[in-house]
């Protein structure tokens, strides 16, 4: 079995995995943002997991595009940024399903919605394809009104191209990363910001405007939630 081969079934399993680790982990995440900015509202706490995710990755980038500079290490460091990217975003969207009050506690919806978020425009394209145009704010549609068969048939169709598209994405970062004398770190941690951005963007369109309160009131779609300029401070 090629390396290439064995790259892509690494990151099914990591993203497989994920899903069911990640999940008590994100509820568990919010509670604790809760408690500690106990004034956040939804939104607030968004931006604040925004800010966090890109963080997260930002550095994993940089620290996998340094190690390039070392004999031998570049390609299997670069291998678990990918794995460390993947698990990020995958805890980044359960957390925001968590902030949204969506809770996609069956697997099937839970990949379908992680998938959507991180294969974006794409992903939604599909969607209209697999199951029919449901219009926007795909993430409570998702969770709670698209029959079980549409989701399985969605997710054999976006699984896939998650794995393909996703893993070329990184691919190009991977080889980024093996630019030697540190110049790698800077194109590692800048390519993550990117990707991550991205993320972000997407997921805005897939959740839509979070409630405005912690007890359910109005969510506003008519005014879409848009990000703000994140940096990567906490």
């Amino acid at each position: 079995m090629s390396k290439a081969v064995d790259a892509k079934n690494l990151l099914q399993q990591v993203f497989e995995k994920a899903l069911v680790a990640q999940q008590p982990a994100a509820r568990k995440n919010v509670e604790r943002l809760r408690r500690v900015h106990p004034d956040d509202t939804p939104q607030e706490l968004i931006r604040r997991l925004d800010r966090y995710y890109l963080t997260a990755i930002t550095a994993s980038g940089g620290a996998s595009g340094a190690a390039g500079i070392v004999p031998g290490a570049g390609i299997p460091t670069a291998l678990a940024d990918v794995m460390l990217y993947t698990e990020a975003s995958v805890l980044y969207t359960l957390s925001l399903a968590e902030a949204h009050g969506t809770h996609p506690e069956d697997l099937e919806r839970r990949k379908l919605l992680v998938l959507t978020v991180l294969l974006g425009d794409g992903a939604v394209k599909a969607l209209d394809k697999a199951v029919g145009r449901t219009g926007p704010y795909w993430a409570r549609r998702i969770v709670s009104a698209i029959p079980m068969s549409a989701i399985n048939k969605a997710n054999k169709v976006l699984g896939p191209r998650f794995i393909t598209k996703y893993g070329t994405q990184q691919g190009v970062l991977v080889l980024s990363k093996q630019v030697p004398l540190g110049i790698g770190a800077a194109l590692g941690a800048g390519g993550n910001h990117v990707l991550g951005r991205l993320t972000i963007r997407s997921a805005r369109t897939i959740f839509g405007q979070p409630p405005s309160s912690w007890d359910g009131g109005d969510r506003g779609d008519e005014a879409p939630f848009e990000p703000d300029s994140v940096d990567s401070t906490p």
